[in-house]
């Protein structure tokens, strides 16, 4: 049976998720791993990782508001950066994950935000974000931080972004 445990981010997972990333093929981030212990130790960011059998398996950010995007300078926390290892995609992690930044964010505002991409590598955490009631903001898709214009061109990489966000009581 697989155990569980959703912590904060540890020193030791810097490593860890950086060969995951590469075995994977998705690009390592070290120095990205880096700022968001920093910004824990802070009290900047949360840090929420998903560790199955003593491997840490996914992880996502909670920040206390919005930075960028169609909710920014509201009062309402984000989530941020949410990647479940694809050897642990499909377990009832990701959900895990939610459920402990959903409630952490409960105790900051009435509402959670979140960006999510439109390419297919996104496909999985979009339909996740609808099965727990999230919804598009009306703003329409974001491009490189700004609102897509009608008609313009964009490219869907990782910086075509629709915002939604999701009443938590």
């Amino acid at each position: 049976m697989e155990s569980l445990l959703i912590r904060p981010l540890l020193e030791s997972d810097m490593d860890a998720f950086a060969k995951a990333f590469r075995a994977q093929g998705w690009t390592p981030k070290p120095e990205v791993h880096r700022r968001y212990l920093l910004e824990q130790e802070k009290g900047l960011r949360r840090v929420f990782v998903a560790e199955t059998n003593g491997v840490p398996a996914g992880y996502l950010t909670l920040v206390p508001k919005a930075e960028t995007g169609p909710f920014a300078g509201k009062e309402w926390p984000e989530i941020q950066d949410f990647n479940v290892l694809k050897a642990y995609q499909r377990r009832g992690i990701g959900s895990a994950l939610m459920d402990a930044a959903e409630e952490a964010a409960s105790r900051l505002s009435d509402t959670v935000t979140l960006g999510v991409g439109l390419h297919s590598g996104y496909g999985p955490a979009q339909r996740l974000y609808i099965r727990r009631g999230y919804l598009p903001d009306g703003s329409g898709v974001w491009f490189q931080d700004q609102p897509a214009k009608p008609y313009a061109p964009c490219q869907n990489d990782n910086s075509l972004v629709l915002y939604l966000s999701k009443k938590l009581r």
